[in-house]
């Protein structure tokens, strides 16, 4: 039979102070009261928001106080300033002289035009221009042997009229001795008047006939000017067969193949400055009555921004779109090459000292007219009031404080809440 143990037990008494047990449940008591406050905040904030959100999920910026730029972002296109595109003058056989990219100087003959008819055309008209100048010399001669003709003939008429007064005055004598019959001082009388009137018919008719003839050889004259003016305007044309470099620069396209048969006014190739570069920009439909030549712009081309002006704005839209031409400021930058991409700012004012934060798809979200505000992890739909923008920023006029931080985020993930718990 085995024996109970109650004869080893020992009866203890309580000593003074708190149980271990007490201790314990006390603690954690304490552990769970601390647990309590740490997590209240987060609690209540629970509590309060009516939709949950990753912070990853999310775009935050603090309301900042600074100079802002209302500004228009755009696409450009790097243009040569001088680009002319050179045209066939005449129907033709075409001879290539250049190739595309190749670099060429003033004056340089890049293509050449084989027109027949055109340099048979020259030719016959030069030989009528020395026939009409073989017509003007040999007229030019006959005037002046005419011309001694009558001045020769006007000389006799004046001697035939003074040899009759010399008989008209012998006649006198002899008819006043007497030896002289009234009939042949008469006659005498009537050959000073014939050589009188003979001599003035010459005079009269020679000035005619000087005037008919001068009036030719001017004639001959200006048919000589009329043959010399279309015989230059043929050398010209016979000139422009030859293409030539409008200015240095670089062939930029050949349209046409070597030895093509090209037709009146084709296109055959086009030249490119490359000392001159301006920008082609399509700017929004929205903006064009701000673009106004003279509007400050900045291009951006390899990380860096290059200070330029607008200087012309297309009159016409094409698809919501308005061209403007945009020049450098202070010298082209350099590596631009043509039809090359670039980004451009347009920038119509600046404002300083105002409230901003980033641009972010919050402003076409909600309007302008209201953000969220994130503080103690909570994000509070918030009215405000948005004044300027740019490509960048957004100006902030009521509704935030400096400081401040907000959600750039689309506002559509949040269904409309008031508040939003922002989970890290």
């Amino acid at each position: 039979m085995i024996q109970e143990t109650d004869s080893m037990d020992q009866i203890l008494t309580k000593g003074p102070g708190i149980s271990r047990k007490t201790l314990m449940w006390l603690a954690m008591a304490g552990v769970l009261v601390v647990a309590v406050g740490l997590l209240w905040p987060a609690v209540r904030r629970w509590a309060r928001a009516e939709q949950s959100v990753d912070l990853s999920r999310l775009q935050i910026a603090t309301v900042v106080r600074g100079d802002l730029e209302r500004d228009v972002a755009a696409q450009g296109r790097v243009v040569a300033a001088n680009h002319p595109k050179l045209y066939s003058p005449t129907q033709g056989i075409v001879s290539l002289a250049v190739r595309p990219g190749e670099t060429v100087k003033a004056g340089q003959v890049l293509a050449t035009l084989a027109s027949p008819d055109l340099e048979s055309s020259l030719k016959q008209e030069r030989s009528r221009l020395e026939s009409l100048e073989s017509e003007l010399s040999r007229t030019d001669l006959s005037t002046r042997q005419q011309n001694q003709g009558d001045e020769r003939t006007l000389k006799l008429r004046r001697v035939r009229l003074d040899s009759t007064h010399r008989d008209l005055d012998r006649a006198e004598k002899l008819r006043a001795d007497g030896l002289l019959n009234q009939v042949d001082y008469e006659r005498a009388k009537d050959a000073v008047r014939v050589a009188e009137v003979e001599l003035e018919q010459a005079e009269g008719g020679g000035k005619l006939s000087r005037e008919a003839r001068d009036f030719e050889v001017q004639d001959r004259r200006r048919q000589i000017d009329r043959q010399r003016l279309v015989v230059a305007d043929l050398e010209r044309r016979v000139g422009e067969l030859s293409l030539r470099a409008p200015f240095d620069g670089m062939v930029a396209t050949i349209d046409v193949q070597n030895r093509d048969a090209v037709a009146l006014n084709a296109s055959i190739l086009s030249v490119v400055d490359l000392s001159q570069f301006e920008v082609e920009a399509q700017i929004p439909e929205t903006y064009a009555e701000e673009s106004t030549p003279g509007t400050p712009a900045v291009v951006s081309y390899g990380s860096k921004d290059y200070p330029a002006e607008l200087t012309a704005v297309s009159p016409e839209v094409q698809a919501g779109q308005v061209q403007g031409r945009i020049k450098f400021k202070g010298g082209t930058p350099e590596g631009l090459r043509q039809s090359l991409r670039v980004a451009v700012r347009l920038v119509f004012e600046k404002r300083p000292n105002v409230l901003k934060v980033p641009r972010g798809p919050f402003l076409e979200g909600g309007g302008g007219r209201r953000v969220y505000v994130l503080a103690d992890g909570l994000a509070s739909l918030r009215p405000i009031k948005v004044g300027a923008t740019s490509v960048s920023e957004v100006e902030i006029v009521e509704g935030l404080n400096e400081g401040e931080q907000v959600l750039l985020s689309e506002m559509d993930q949040f269904n409309g809440a008031k508040t939003v718990l922002v989970r890290k």
